[in-house]
């Protein structure tokens, strides 16, 4: 189990993400760390790594740029942020909980598997820390996000997500509904459903006669039950997903041990 419950008045807090260190959803993760904490530090990438997934910069060398006493940013992905912030930037005094966030746009259904939002969080609960994703839903088509919904619950969600255990190896996500704060439905705790993106490719000709293939947003929402993250912030809702970094099926690997057995 994770050191929790967390007495958040005394958390030393990392806030991170994947939008990069000039986004205006790490500004708002930051008034809610600093809504919860004294000590927040900030370490985010120097560029917009969306859809980075869990990747880790291994062929060429990393850069740090210090703006500020406790922010950072690094020429790297999410990952390489969290890893360069535990082991090296706070080593002598590691954080005792990562916020990852917020994004702008939602991480729901197989949102999960590429996001650098959800990567962030998740190189944090390797490395022994609490870590909590944060995403704020919008209708594209709208113009930006909203982001009232996620500054106006984001504090509440976190106390309440750290006042009991995790087992290690989990991490939460979290995603706000495209809402006014008044108009949220509720907090609800439930599985992620499926939704795949990529399903839309635009095939088009550069300047230079040129073609080329861009991947789309159009999704096929395979399962968005009452019980899924999908549902709920489709429904002005705040869905709240434990997210297990086991991969393991342990039911394949009973059938296969008889296989090779």
């Amino acid at each position: 189990m994770f050191d929790l419950p967390l007495d958040l008045s005394k958390a030393r807090i990392l806030v991170t993400n994947d939008d990069g260190i000039h986004a205006d959803g790490i500004q708002v993760l930051e008034r809610i760390a600093r809504s919860l904490s004294d000590d927040v530090w900030v370490v985010a990438p120097e560029a917009e790594q969306s859809a980075a997934s869990h990747s880790l910069t291994i062929h060429r060398p990393l850069r740090l740029r210090q703006y500020a006493e406790k922010r950072y940013s690094v020429d790297g992905t999410p990952t390489d942020c969290v890893l360069l912030a535990v082991n090296k930037i706070m080593a002598e005094h590691k954080p005792t909980l990562v916020l990852s966030g917020v994004n702008q746009g939602s991480n729901i259904g197989e949102d999960v598997t590429y996001s650098g939002t959800i990567a962030a969080a998740m190189e944090a609960t390797l490395l022994g820390v609490p870590a909590i994703a944060l995403s704020q839903h919008y209708e594209r088509a709208d113009g930006p996000p909203n982001w009232a919904a996620a500054e106006h619950w984001g504090p509440e969600v976190v106390r309440k997500a750290v006042t009991v255990p995790w087992p290690r190896n989990v991490l939460l996500n979290v995603n706000f509904p495209a809402r006014d704060p008044s108009a949220v439905t509720g907090i609800q705790v439930v599985r992620h459903g499926k939704r795949k993106i990529g399903d839309e490719l635009v095939e088009r000709t550069d300047p230079r006669g040129r073609p080329y293939v861009w991947i789309g947003t159009l999704r096929g929402e395979a399962d968005v039950s009452p019980d899924t993250d999908i549902h709920v912030v489709l429904s002005g809702g705040i869905p709240v997903t434990p997210l297990f970094l086991d991969l393991t099926h342990v039911p394949t690997l009973q059938t296969l041990k008889q296989a090779f057995a």
